[in-house]
């Protein structure tokens, strides 16, 4: 019964990926729907699942919605809207336990799809159209959190960054969408938003848990009402690189402390054969306690409050993130192009790369252990059109050497640097 890899089928143009397993006490239930990043979609895609959250047509109120998770035994539910690529993801999870381990009459699992088609497909409504009182406070919540992000600094300066290294590029846009968007959207044209997006979405449907794919495909079929005439397959991004040519970009806030950011691109995506010694690349410049930046530009100079690097496989970029004090600016980005220079002459020891294949093993294996790791990771094969598994991809990692690593560093070209700055003193 517990089987290592997913099932794979479908139903009503919606792809389902299912993982029969006794190893968990609950069902992992989550379905993905993915659209390009657009900027005419990107603010009524992200407003979206917060109104579909506020009630249904069996349940309008958001108490009675409520309510209806409390007799699913306590059953988690929740979404996240985020980008990978160029795509703008709407997630939605719910977690409920399995039927043997309470007393119930019912099947909590065919209850929970009922619950998920319903918050999905017959969201509550007024005269035909979202409700406006759900609409209008939704709207504010979006607002609220898109202008949190300039009181975190640290969000703050890695967004600016991005959307400096990509002015001509639809991964510029937040997945939260743009508040300038907000006050023109009306119950009326996010409804008519929402039926697009359900028909033109790329859909996934994942289940971790004691069933079957044949189950989840009645199910699906049952409790998803949706008229959809087409499955899309995601489409592959590879970042455009332009070597030898880096912008700087200093902006000035109120703010003391600085933000140094660097961004670079590199051809390599997670369906490249090389993407094992990418992620050695990243780990051993900047993922990581023992990683360079962290070692020689906050450890043994003291420049910054912290420095890290992150890869996105699915874009093709590194960025590097510190915190520094203004007046150290020059002297810190000239530590982090070191570090840069020295994975490209090859300076790694053995013990950088043991540790940073040891950091790598752990994390492959703790997916293991959960049931929403399992998803998220299979969701990388959806989207980059690769199917490697974590054992093949843990496989690969402990193969590669210091001279793959190397040979990959000259392929990750600085692009931006992105200096948010104090007002200095005249």
């Amino acid at each position: 019964m517990n089987k290592t890899q997913f099932e794979r089928g479908s139903a009503g143009n919606i792809r389902i990926h299912v993982l029969p397993t006794t190893r968990f006490k609950t069902f992992a239930v989550s379905l993905f729907a993915g659209i390009p990043l657009q900027e005419d979609t990107v603010t009524t895609t992200a407003l979206t699942p917060f109104v579909l959250r506020r009630g249904t047509q069996s349940h309008p109120e958001t108490i009675e919605f409520k309510k209806q998770l409390e007799h699913l035994y306590g059953a988690g539910f929740g979404f996240d809207v985020y980008k990978r690529g160029n795509y703008q993801i709407v997630q939605f999870r719910m977690d409920t336990i399995n039927d043997s381990f309470v007393q119930s009459g019912d099947s909590l699992l065919e209850k929970t799809f009922s619950f998920l088609g319903e918050v999905v497909t017959h969201p509550a409504t007024e005269n035909g159209v979202f409700r406006s009182s759900y609409v209008e406070a939704e709207k504010e919540t979006v607002r609220q959190k898109l202008e949190s992000i300039i009181n975190d600094k640290i969000r703050y300066a890695a967004e600016r960054c991005i959307e400096e290294m990509f002015k001509n590029d639809p991964y510029r846009l937040h997945p939260l969408g743009r508040i300038d968007d907000l006050a023109g959207i009306t119950p009326a044209s996010l409804y008519e938003a929402y039926q697009q997006w359900l028909r033109q979405a790329s859909m996934d449907l994942y289940v971790v848990g004691d069933t079957s794919l044949a189950e989840i495909q009645e199910l699906v079929e049952s409790k998803f009402n949706l008229n959809r005439s087409s499955a899309p397959d995601y489409a592959q991004t590879i970042s455009d690189i332009i070597a030898g040519e880096v912008q700087t970009v200093e902006e000035v806030l109120d703010v003391n402390q600085g933000k140094l950011n660097l961004g670079l691109r590199t051809p390599i995506t997670y369906s490249d054969e090389r993407y094992a010694a990418a992620l050695l690349y990243n780990g051993i410049l900047g993922s990581y306690p023992h990683s360079k930046l962290f070692i020689n530009v906050r450890e043994k100079e003291s420049l910054a409050y912290y420095a890290s690097s992150r890869f996105d496989g699915h874009k093709g970029i590194v960025t590097i993130q510190s915190g520094i004090e203004i007046e150290n600016y020059e002297k810190a980005l000239n530590i982090i192009k070191a570090q840069l220079e020295s994975m490209k002459k090859g300076e790694i020891s053995e013990l950088e790369m043991s540790q940073t294949k040891a950091m790598i093993r752990n994390s492959l294996l703790e997916i293991q252990d959960s049931a929403f790791e399992m998803i998220a990771y299979d969701f990388n094969r959806v989207l980059s059109n690769k199917d490697r598994p974590a054992e093949e991809l843990l496989r690969q990692v402990e193969k590669v050497t210091p001279e793959d690593v190397v040979g990959i560093a000259g392929l990750f070209h600085l692009n931006t640097i992105y200096f948010l700055t104090g007002k200095r003193e005249v």
